[in-house]
């Protein structure tokens, strides 16, 4: 008889504990994203455009460096004003340069905004695929496995912001 109550009693406990467990799932993003037709046709545009853009800079540069093989040929021939002035056109075809690599692929470059532009929509559909998976299947948190971006989605009610900022103001 105690057996029986005891069995139960355990039985009812990890029935009543596995009604209060959180559901967690991982999603590994980056092979959903590579699954889909538009995503690849997306990344094979920025690769095209990426790739055009280096070319450019690649012909500037060897540009800047003929000019540089130029000027130390015609060097021994050239004026103090003029060696200034050469070399002040070199430095400046080189900033110039510079900026248009920062312009095409800096934090805020052409490449980042056509990534925007091409890729944001396609992501956009799968994080609000994985929000309605979520909510519809019970799942508090969903992390992303693909990549270092973490957690995909979280339940609100289990945003404890609020309550911590309480205890801290106590």
């Amino acid at each position: 008889m105690f057996r029986k109550i005891f069995s139960i009693s355990i039985l009812s406990l990890f029935f009543a504990a596995s009604t209060f467990a959180q559901r967690i799932a991982f999603v590994d993003v980056t092979a959903v994203l590579e699954s889909l037709p538009e995503y690849q046709k997306a990344q094979e545009q920025l690769d095209k455009i990426a790739t055009s853009w280096r070319q450019e800079i690649a012909q500037e540069q060897d540009k800047i460096k003929g000019m540089y093989s130029k000027y130390q040929a015609e060097q021994v021939l050239l004026s103090e004003e003029m060696k200034k002035s050469r070399e002040e056109e070199i430095m400046n075809k080189e900033k110039d340069v510079r900026e248009l690599q920062r312009q095409r692929f800096g934090p805020e470059g052409g490449l980042f905004k056509k990534r925007e532009e091409f890729v944001k929509p396609i992501q956009d559909r799968v994080y609000t695929a994985i929000e309605a998976y979520a909510q519809d299947k019970g799942f508090e948190y969903i992390f992303d496995k693909g990549s270092a971006s973490g957690m995909i989605y979280a339940d609100k009610k289990n945003d404890k912001t609020e309550d911590i900022k309480k205890a801290i103001k106590k």
